[in-house]
């Protein structure tokens, strides 16, 4: 054989033979749903019995994609949605109109610090240096959505890095916060889906005060590390006094559900620079 110029494929392209379909022949044939690509046929695509399929691209999406942006791994920052940055926090007193509303507006207020310690955390790991390979390590992760998660995205986007928003479709409106890199910001439709991808790449967790999505984001999180399921990563709560007042963690060593070596497999701390250090001196200790 003399010709080098052997062809790199055989079959034509999807995308070609999806432009073909595009522009059929109008016929009754072509014109019946039966005659779709089964892949732009999304009445085909959102059948009960496809949601296997959808589990699956829905997994592979976003994994492409991190992987084709060189995402090693992620410093995953969890928190509520409701805590407001300093700023903006008085006007929430300003709006109570009761002793209860009031109640809560001042305890929200008193949280609103933790928007500035995310924002700030996301400073610390942003700065994490390209390996050999070039890939990224410690690229800041959140639920793209406003209040923690915003700060999160918005110290990485101070210190001029990417991050990685992942977004829920809920019944009401939720728009990715503008601080989330474009191209790494995904939406899931099965909320299991984006609790596998929080966790794929984690390679340190930050919890900050939150309500049952952040409950249940975070106690998965120790099960999985609990139970064996994944190897043990740094786990930070924010907020000692938000985490001992909503949950009884001794409570739960005294009624036997959990173990006293379980109450090991987290840390509590206040600031940026103490959760980093924690990162650092776990992997600094597996190193050696």
């Amino acid at each position: 054989m003399t010709d080098p110029n052997v062809p790199s494929r055989v079959f034509a392209r999807a995308s070609q033979d999806a432009e073909s379909a595009r522009t059929a022949v109008s016929t009754p044939q072509t014109q019946d749903p039966a005659y779709r690509l089964a892949f732009q046929d999304m009445d085909f695509l959102l059948r009960e019995d496809l949601r296997p399929v959808r589990f699956q691209l829905e997994l592979l999406k976003p994994q492409l994609l991190m992987d084709e942006a060189k995402i090693a791994s992620m410093f995953v920052i969890y928190g509520s949605a409701r805590i407001p940055e300093p700023a903006k926090a008085q006007a929430l007193l300003d709006l109570a109109t009761d002793d209860q509303s009031r109640l809560i507006a001042q305890r929200l207020i008193e949280k609103s610090k933790y928007y500035d310690v995310a924002r700030e955390l996301s400073h610390l790991a942003s700065c994490y240096p390209l390996d050999d390979d070039g890939k990224r390590h410690f690229v800041v992760c959140s639920g793209g959505g406003p209040s923690i998660m915003e700060a999160a995205n918005r110290g990485a986007m101070d210190k001029g890095c990417e991050s990685v928003g992942l977004n829920i479709v809920l019944p009401h409106e939720q728009a990715p916060n503008e601080y989330v890199t474009p191209s790494l910001s995904f939406q899931f439709h099965y909320f299991a889906l984006r609790k596998m991808h929080f966790l794929l790449r984690a390679r340190a967790v930050a919890v900050f005060p939150g309500g049952f999505g952040t409950f249940d984001e975070s106690f998965e999180l120790l099960t999985l590390i609990q139970t064996g399921k994944i190897k043990p990563i740094p786990v930070i709560f924010y907020g000692k006094d938000f985490w001992t007042r909503v949950v009884n963690f001794d409570a739960l060593v005294e009624e036997g559900v959990i173990s006293p070596r379980d109450l090991n497999l987290f840390h509590f701390c206040e600031t940026a620079e103490e959760g980093w250090e924690i990162v650092q001196n776990f992997y600094k200790d597996r190193a050696e």
